[in-house]
Order: structure tokens, then C-alpha cells, then sequence
């Protein structure tokens, strides 16, 4: 088993929620602002936990935010 490519849609969703900033992210679903911005890179895959947090604070299902490459 390789690496598990997984995308999201984090940045667009911020900028969509009246321009929110990585900060009002990390602080609304409990991580650092380091991780928002790794997350957005690319380099970091969230655990399920913060993924369903970060999806929920936009309404959003967790498909809409983050997809699996395989």
C-alpha cells in the first residue's frame, strides 16, 4: 500500500464563509493554524475527527470537502 492522496476543497470553503482566515478555522475546529495550512497544501491528510469538525462548520457534507485519489 502506498500513500493515501486525499484533496479538499478547504481554501475555496474559507473564501466562500465570508473570507475566513486560516486562524478562525484552526481556532472554531480545535487545531493550529500550522495544521489548516498544511492541510490546504496538500501535505498533511486530517484525522476523521478534524475532517467531519471542518466539514460540519461549513455545512457540508464530508465528500464535498475532501476526496480520496485512488
Amino acid at each position: 500500500m502506498g500513500t493515501d492522496v486525499i484533496f479538499n476543497k478547504i481554501r475555496k470553503q474559507r473564501f466562500e464563509k465570508n473570507e475566513m482566515t486560516q486562524q478562525e478555522l484552526a481556532d472554531a475546529v480545535g487545531c493550529t493554524r500550522q495544521t489548516i495550512i498544511a492541510l490546504e497544501a496538500g501535505k498533511y491528510t486530517p484525522s476523521l475527527g478534524l475532517a467531519f469538525r471542518i466539514a460540519r462548520l461549513f455545512g457540508k457534507n464530508l465528500e464535498e470537502i475532501f476526496e480520496y485519489a485512488e
